[in-house]
């Protein structure tokens, strides 16, 4: 991943200096079959206030070329030199800009160079991003998860991914992408008949046709998506966070899990795991090259989003009744690390990007258990130890403005916790909101666990399971800051953008 400096930014491009433009050499017909060609749209990610990754892909060795600018026509556009693109990254690259004016939408321009005759460009390929602001402004973010499931994939006739249409639509900032950004355990067919007799017509591609197990398959979860015209249209103007959850690899995963599934040769979850996440890193623009993803990204004095990784040290998926503290999703580190963040967070809000839900109900087969909840609303066991120590951390610190923002159970909802209604009293009562599938079966609604109070203010499920998106049930949610009150507006939005259920929550008082 290459960076650029605030220092050369700010000498040219974006902060209004010229730089020449890339130099391209003329393009002779016999030349054309060299020409490289970026072959998946582009991508930003993790724009933070002054940074921001983008994306790219090449159908060939080439040298990866990004120009930024605050116009749209890109004139006086400082030019980044980015990595070269090879086969060893599936000819993906990333390039980290820095020194980026805080709180702007800023343009780019990606294109690829040819290693063997310089100058000869791909065609570009154009793009936008916001970064995230230091002063008190208006916020605007979607969420939503679980894309191309179930064996929903693109259908033109039916739309294809159009939920990311009706999200661009809305003009957001981000997209917090709460994970299931693709399903490498849910094989594709050509024809699916719907109930009604009409019949549903994936594009498949070979990568599609099986579950994944090679680098190359779980390559090839991401490449597909990156198909629909609107996933690529979304991509290439509102920058991602991006979390992962179970099927990137495989349902219901877990560190050390030995797979008792027939259609997989390699049974070793760690295995699948690793070649998994390398392909996640490769192919999402994401701000690492490998690792776990947790995270804090700052929006200024009003927003603080804490972005969890509920996968890589999750325990496994048993009863989930045990004693011992130090089990869980998080992992001690990534806990100690949520705790002290929103103890020290100045910021009205905090969001914590919970890929599993808090007090849903989501088991793993008849006795083991996926999620936090266990299923009995007492006080808190197992996987609920850790969170009840969060929840208390930050209560006895005076902690305000939590709250959770998720997706995985392929509905949407808006729960509210209190502990009156609570086995355990030591939290400030918040606000868990469920969002989604964005391209996947629905389900649900799951049962509540009472451990910390839910109340199911709000939910639109379907009336049957694995309901297909031509049948409605698809979802995303929307959240707006007002940069003068500090109000939280949410909404809970269709797949064609209509709103079904919003709240606003006033800005919260210190304690």
């Amino acid at each position: 991943m290459t960076s650029i400096d605030r220092r050369s930014l700010l000498r040219a491009g974006v902060a209004g200096g010229v730089l020449g433009v890339l130099p391209a050499a003329p393009v002779f017909a016999g030349w054309s079959a060299q020409r490289p060609v970026l072959t998946h749209g582009v991508q930003t990610g993790d724009a933070t206030a002054d940074t921001a990754v983008v994306w790219a892909r090449a159908d060939r060795p080439s040298r990866m070329w990004v120009e930024v600018s605050r116009r749209p026509d890109l004139r006086g556009a400082r030019r980044v030199r980015g990595p070269v693109l090879t086969p060893d990254t599936d000819f993906t690259g990333k390039v980290r800009l820095r020194g980026l004016p805080a709180g702007e939408k800023l343009h780019y321009r990606v294109r690829a160079e040819s290693l063997d005759r310089a100058g000869l460009l791909s065609e570009p390929l154009d793009g936008s991003f916001s970064t995230a602001p230091v002063r008190r402004q208006d916020i605007s973010f979607v969420w939503t998860g679980d894309v191309v499931g179930q064996g929903w994939g693109i259908d033109p006739a039916c739309g294809g991914l159009a939920l990311f249409e009706s999200m661009r639509r809305r003009q957001p900032d981000f997209l917090l992408h709460s994970g299931d950004t693709v399903y490498a355990d849910g094989p594709l067919v050509p024809a699916v008949t719907l109930p009604d007799g009409r019949v549903w017509r994936n594009l498949v591609t070979p990568e599609k046709a099986k579950v994944a197990e090679t680098l190359g398959e779980y390559r090839g979860q991401y490449a597909y998506n990156l198909l629909d015209d609107a996933y690529k249209a979304f991509a290439a103007e509102v920058p991602q966070v991006n979390q992962w959850d179970d099927h990137e690899v495989v349902n219901n995963w877990y560190p050390g899990e030995i797979l008792d599934d027939a259609r997989y040769t390699e049974k070793r979850v760690d295995v699948l795991a690793a070649r998994a996440q390398r392909a996640y890193h490769e192919w999402v623009p994401t701000p690492q090259r490998s690792g776990p993803i947790y995270r804090k990204i700052s929006y200024g004095p009003l927003l603080d989003v804490f972005v969890l990784d509920m996968r890589t040290f999750k325990d496994v998926n048993d009863g989930n009744t045990y004693a011992d503290p130090h089990r869980g999703l998080l992992g001690a580190e990534q806990r100690e690390w949520l705790i002290r963040g929103l103890r020290s967070s100045r910021a009205t809000w905090k969001v914590i990007a919970n890929d599993l839900p808090l007090g849903v109900v989501v088991p793993d087969g008849a006795a083991a258990q996926e999620g936090v909840a266990q299923g009995d609303p007492g006080a808190p066991r197992g996987r609920e130890l850790e969170f009840a120590q969060v929840l208390r951390s930050a209560h006895r610190a005076g902690v305000t403005g939590i709250v959770l923002l998720t997706a995985d159970v392929h509905y949407t909802a808006a729960h509210h916790y209190d502990p009156a209604r609570a086995a355990v009293q030591d939290f400030t009562p918040f606000w868990e909101f469920v969002s989604g599938p964005a391209h996947a079966g629905a389900f649900g609604p799951n049962a509540l666990d009472g451990t910390f109070g839910p109340e199911a203010v709000f939910v639109n499920a379907p009336p049957v399971a694995n309901t297909s998106p031509a049948d409605g049930f698809q979802h995303f949610g929307e959240v707006r800051i007002d940069g003068r009150t500090g109000a939280f507006r949410v909404d809970l939005r269709d797949r064609a953008g209509v709103s079904l259920w919003s709240t606003t929550l006033p800005k919260p008082r210190n304690k």
